[in-house]
């Protein structure tokens, strides 16, 4: 492999790093360019190997969030915990089915996503939601199960629906629920990476300088979103959605 494929990875994985620490969808820029630089290399192995520098952006993100913003630790294991196995499971998939007949339903399902975002002002701003413990709990193994199974089946976009579920479901405001999402993010990357070591599909030569490159981006991506706080992100949501968007519209109409 040329030095300069190199870079351009690593390049790749600082700015994934920096923008999944914000609001998830950092997959749209590594993924696609992981595909495009290494082509002569097997799609698992390439998404497998691009999933240790998810995981190590996603875990210095994390970190920083953690210092900063208060999180309910027994909700969060429950979620964490069950985000694991799906994640195996999702990714256990993929090796065997194509997940090409997803992408007209993400289609339309981001649609509404952006449209909705931008018209509710309020959206992302901290909603007292009534629930019993018992809802809760139900709540955050949905969650966790259903975006588990997604990010290790797909992937893009993974860390803006887990947002997108904790303000909605949650009734998180956006740091809160950006803080969480790289929680539960961090153990669905885990679980996708032990299948994709199991098979035998991560290069670590390339893995390892860009999972430096990812965490430096994970960690000055949190720090930005910490200080400038629930606008910002709110903002960066919707540039990051819409990215979604036509990414996955290129894929139904073009490809």
């Amino acid at each position: 492999m040329e030095t300069y494929v190199l870079v351009l990875l690593c390049l790749a994985a600082f700015a994934a790093g920096f923008i999944d620490a914000i609001v998830g969808g950092g997959g749209l820029i590594q993924t696609p360019m992981g595909l495009i630089l290494l082509p002569n290399l097997a799609v698992s192995t390439v998404i497998g190997t691009l999933k240790v520098p998810a995981f190590s952006g996603t875990s210095f993100a994390a970190y920083q969030y953690l210092k900063k913003v208060d999180m309910n630790w027994k909700l969060l294991s429950i979620m964490m915990l069950l985000a694991f196995p799906s994640a195996f499971l999702g990714s256990t998939l993929l090796t065997y089915v194509s997940n090409d007949f997803m992408k007209p339903l993400l289609l339309v399902i981001l649609s509404f996503l952006v449209i909705y975002t931008y018209a509710k002002k309020n959206f992302g701003q901290h909603i007292e939601k009534i629930q019993s413990n018992a809802t809760q709990i139900f709540n955050a193994i949905g969650i966790s199960f259903i975006v588990g199974l997604y990010d290790g089946f797909i992937g893009p976009g993974t860390g803006s629906f887990l947002v997108v579920a904790f303000i909605a479901i949650m009734g998180f405001d956006f740091l809160h629920a950006s803080a969480n999402a790289k929680m539960v993010n961090l153990s669905t990357n885990f679980g996708s990476i032990c299948l994709f070591i199991l098979k035998g599909k991560i290069i670590w030569a390339i893995a390892i300088p860009m999972a430096f490159s990812n965490a430096f981006g994970g960690w000055l991506g949190a720090k930005l979103a910490i200080n400038k706080g629930n606008s910002f992100i709110r903002v960066f949501f919707l540039v990051v959605v819409i990215g979604t968007l036509i990414r996955f519209g290129y894929d139904v109409f073009f490809k």
